[in-house]
């Protein structure tokens, strides 16, 4: 299993970093992070649903989906640091979607829902501090009914040999610096949903060179 921050250092780290999240993330990513957002939910949400985001922070993926599945639909935030989603409170009632949203904290790696129970879920750069990614992901595919989308963005290893040489040795240093890094590593997931039945609808690389996202989408087939 490979190396990552424990929990409750984790927690810390995002409690502590929620006020400044937002802009860290978008400073670091060159505002990468937000194209991947809206990304997964172009491809995966539609009105009415009812969407589970599993590690939705400040609700910057979670608002997006709010508004595109309108007053019928519903958007579940979850996620282990509750200032966090104080954060997504705050910017959801400035902009009067807190009658489409319901807020859960939680374990990613230990998820209350029942199988199936979302037409939609997302996970947007919370796959990345993971200790067990693959785990983590299978767990949200399980939640998907048949027939519905997963939606993902998470760190990813640059494809040319060099670059990702390159990452690994930055990845290694600020890896020292949890309050930098919030836990984040390069992961790979989708051959795993691959192999689970999961059929692709998107899968696209954006990002800087140095430290790119993996972006996709994926849909739960309908049992015959």
């Amino acid at each position: 299993m490979r190396e990552a921050l424990d929990k409750n250092i984790l927690q810390t780290v995002y409690d502590r970093t929620a006020k400044r999240y937002d802009l860290q993330h978008a400073i670091f990513t060159v505002r990468s992070d937000e194209r991947g957002r809206r990304m997964v939910v172009d491809e995966a949400v539609q009105r009415g649903d009812r969407v589970l985001d599993a590690g939705a922070g400040t609700g910057s993926t979670a608002l997006l989906a709010a508004e595109k599945v309108g007053p019928d639909g519903k958007v579940v935030l979850f996620d282990l640091s509750e200032p966090m989603l104080n954060r997504a409170r705050q910017k959801a009632g400035e902009r009067g979607l807190m009658d489409r949203l319901e807020f859960h904290t939680g374990d990613l790696l230990q998820l209350p829902f029942d199988e199936g129970s979302f037409d939609v879920v997302l996970s947007t750069y919370s796959a990345c501090p993971l200790v067990d990614p693959v785990k983590g992901v299978l767990g949200l595919y399980r939640l998907v009914r048949p027939g519905g989308r997963l939606g993902l963005a998470h760190s990813a290893e640059p494809r040319q040999p060099f670059i990702r040489w390159l990452a690994g040795g930055v990845e290694k240093v600020v890896w020292r610096f949890p309050m930098l890094s919030l836990g984040c590593r390069a992961v790979s997931v989708l051959p795993a949903l691959r192999q689970a039945g999961a059929r692709v609808v998107l899968d696209k690389l954006i990002g800087m060179p140095l430290w790119p996202f993996a972006v996709f989408v994926v849909e739960r087939p309908v049992s015959m």
